[in-house]
Parts: structure tokens; sequence; C-alpha cells
């Protein structure tokens, strides 16, 4: 009776509002994000990304992130570590702390976002001479 009256969507739609922290803090996350979901927390990692699960939306669609908000709307996924880029892109079902094969060595190395586009991003430099060089108009 509830599908028939529409009343399933008024109750999702309170749900996702609560889930975003009301009225205010929804604008916000479709601000940042431009879409509203709401699941169940599932985990956390230790940059403050919080991963959510919710099987009523379709396969692909169903795990998500939302990234710290200190990074305002400057995120990628390159936020994302490896532990838990495997569980988002269905590679395993297991979370990273709930997979007890997964290796821990002393020569891994930590996560670190891409720089690209910042001033600390990787510049390669040549030792070779140029091949070509650039016209330069006389004044």
């Amino acid at each position: 009776m509830d599908k028939l009256l529409g009343l399933d969507k008024l109750i999702n739609f309170i749900r996702i509002i609560r889930h975003n922290g009301g009225i205010i803090g929804s604008i916000k996350t479709l601000y940042r994000t431009d879409e509203l979901k709401f699941g169940n927390l599932v985990g956390q990692d230790k940059y403050g990304n919080k991963y959510y699960e919710n099987n009523m939306y379709f396969y692909g669609r169903n795990r998500w992130v939302m990234y710290n908000e200190k990074v305002g709307l400057n995120y990628d996924g390159s936020h994302v570590p490896a532990e838990w880029y495997g569980w988002l892109h269905y590679k395993t079902d297991l979370l990273p702390h709930r997979d007890p094969n997964r290796p821990k060595y002393k020569w891994m190395a930590d996560h670190t976002p891409n720089l690209s586009g910042t001033n600390k991003a990787y510049m390669p430099y040549s030792t070779t001479k140029p091949k070509i060089h650039a016209w330069k108009p006389k004044d």
C-alpha cells in the first residue's frame, strides 16, 4: 500500500535528509558531492574518509566514500588508500580491518595522494640537450 501511495519515496527522502545531517547538512553534501545518499557506515580510514554501503542501490553504485571535510572541494580518487580501493571497486567483499590474508610488511610505503597540479608535483629533468629550440622573434 505504501508503494501505491508513494509513501516509500517520502520515507526514503526523510532517511536521506536525516543521514546527511538535516536540511543544512544535506545542502552542504549536495554542494560537495552532487548527490545525496544514505547507507551504513562500514569503516573509516586514517585520513578521515568514511566508507558507506547500501545494497538498495544498483551494483556499482552501492559503495561510496565521503572524503574528509578538511579537503573541501579539492578531493579526488587518489585520496583513497589502496586497502579501501579494493573494497570500493569490488575486488574483495572483505573490509580491510576484517581481511586476515592482507599482508603488512615493514617495507610497504604509506599512502600518498597524487600531487599533480600542485607545487609539490614530481617534475622529471633531462640530462640530454634538446633537439628542438623554440623560435624567438627579434624585437
